[in-house]
């Protein structure tokens, strides 16, 4: 496996045997067994890294002869406390984790795991499904209305709550009876551990429909909750995608914290025209192992460069 790179990063969100509703119809995540097939691959043809160690090869600009991958997990699940980091710690191996503060403690259901939630119930319980039926601008095609409500966007994120109590769901109620995210003793526990804890936005938000006051005000809460709590505060990863986001966001963020070193995308293997922002892959592509994926990735990026589109130019 010929790679463009030295260095890859992975992003995973969860991994769980379960039938995890505020999630399943967001994204497919990786079961244990098939999480443990994904490293044991990797292990064969990387190095896993920790944080401080990549910091230092993209600064000097070191060279190994096995690559490096950078493992990253999204969104602070609770399954990273109970699943996974037991499983890093046995095959000794580092992760970062991108929290929303917001969300930690189980403080509120994250928007998107809200639309899911619901999506669950009303698929799970016909009487909830008929009562969607009568609810404005929804009809009896549950195709349609699912779609709909998986459609609701960051700003529009109040008519989730709407529909939620429209159908008598109680969010309030599921996050008492499931700890959806890690709590702040939890996570002063994986930095023990030493694994890394780091800043995803406070809650969440598509950057590409903020404008850029916001972007920067989201950032900073989150980067200062990392500073205030003794987490990571020289890394960020964008919720979503870094999909137009702007020079002027990563000049003015850059230059509002003097120890951030590296921004992340999640656009695959690809450059940046900004060299502080730096792009992972994700793993979480159903039925596909983790070989296939970066064999994957390879090809296409392969592929971009014959048209010299490998590479995110930013205006």
């Amino acid at each position: 496996m010929k790679l463009p790179f030295q260095d890859l990063i992975l992003v995973y969100h969860l991994v769980s045997d379960e039938d995890v509703k505020h999630v399943k119809h967001l994204f497919p995540y990786r079961s244990v067994k098939h999480f443990e097939n994904d490293l044991d691959f990797l292990s064969k043809h990387f190095e896993f890294i920790d944080w401080e160690t990549f910091i230092k090869e993209k600064t000097e600009k070191t060279t190994r002869k096995k690559p490096t991958v950078l493992l990253t997990f999204d969104d602070g699940y609770s399954e990273f406390y109970d699943v996974i980091s037991p499983i890093l710690k046995r095959k000794g191996i580092y992760a970062m984790n991108f929290i929303n503060p917001k969300f930690i403690d189980n403080q509120e259901l994250m928007w998107r795991n809200k639309a899911s939630l619901i999506v669950s119930e009303i698929t799970e319980n016909k009487s909830i499904e008929n009562k969607l039926s009568k609810y404005p601008n929804f009809n009896n095609d549950l195709k349609s209305n699912v779609s709909s409500i998986l459609k609701i966007n960051y700003k529009n994120q109040n008519h989730l709550d709407k529909i939620a109590e429209y159908l008598e769901i109680n969010i309030s109620d599921y996050l008492q009876k499931n700890q959806v995210y890690l709590t702040t003793v939890q996570l002063q526990k994986l930095k023990n551990d030493g694994f890394g804890i780091s800043s995803h936005g406070w809650d969440h938000p598509f950057y590409n429909q903020l404008g850029l006051e916001n972007q920067l005000e989201n950032t900073q809460k989150s980067l200062d909750y990392m500073k205030e709590n003794a987490f990571l505060n020289d890394s960020f990863a964008f919720p979503f995608t870094d999909h137009l986001v702007t020079n002027r966001f990563f000049e003015t963020i850059f230059n509002q914290n003097p120890d951030l070193k590296f921004t992340f995308g999640a656009a695959g293997i690809k450059l940046d025209s900004n060299s502080k922002n730096l792009q992972r892959i994700p793993v979480e592509i159903r039925n596909y192992t983790a070989e296939e994926i970066l064999k994957n990735e390879i090809s296409y990026y392969q592929l971009l460069k014959k048209f010299n589109k490998n590479k995110i130019i930013r205006s």
